[in-house]
């Protein structure tokens, strides 16, 4: 990690930007993952009701047959990202708290569960990030291939030591890119699934 990376981490991470100096673990896939989600789903919609304008379990843990970080990831859309007051509040009442502010990244928040290992990503609906995300999740249930190759990409890199997971997380950067090309060409009807 570079120490501008370092430092970038520093200003958005709101409370104590903690170490992980360690591997990564990998689970493998645990049907488990889906209920987890609809539990957490279950509490974001009693918190926000229709001001959740987009909903979605991403990530790893939301394709079936694929080892993943058990941490589940999810997407949420609201009107606007940058209103903190109009969701940050009630989603914190129903026990998720604000860990991440990225206003140079969409306007990307993060919000982590107290109970449950997960990553809760808001931005403004319409982001196109949201629709990376799931362009991701659906090539990889669809494309045997693509989500083996992802697999054995995590595999190597878990089993090395990162001083955090973000940096994990950075290091699948390329490969990403190349699967969502395919996605995307896909989509277009330029790529067979």
């Amino acid at each position: 990690m570079t120490g501008n990376t370092e430092e970038y981490m520093r200003q958005v991470t709101i409370g104590d930007l903690v170490p992980h100096d360690a591997t990564i673990f990998l689970a493998a896939y645990d049907p488990a993952w889906p209920l987890a989600y609809e539990g957490l789903a279950g509490r974001i919609r009693a918190a926000l009701g229709r001001r959740a304008l987009v909903l979605e379990h991403v990530g790893s843990t939301s394709v079936p047959g694929l080892a993943a970080k058990p941490v589940i990831d999810i997407v949420l859309a609201v009107e606007d990202s940058r209103d903190e007051a109009a969701y940050v509040p009630a989603l914190v009442a129903h026990g998720f708290e604000l860990r991440i502010r990225e206003p140079g990244w969409f306007q990307h928040r993060l919000l982590k569960s107290r109970d449950v290992a997960s990553n809760l990503h808001v931005f403004s609906q319409g982001c196109e990030e949201i629709d990376r995300m799931l362009a991701f999740r659906d090539w990889l249930r669809t494309n045997d291939r693509d989500r083996a190759d992802y697999e054995r990409t995590k595999r190597e890199l878990a089993a090395r030591t990162w001083r955090h997971v973000q940096n994990y997380a950075d290091a699948k950067t390329e490969q990403v890119r190349a699967i969502l090309e395919r996605a995307q060409a896909a989509r277009q009807g330029r790529l067979e699934p």
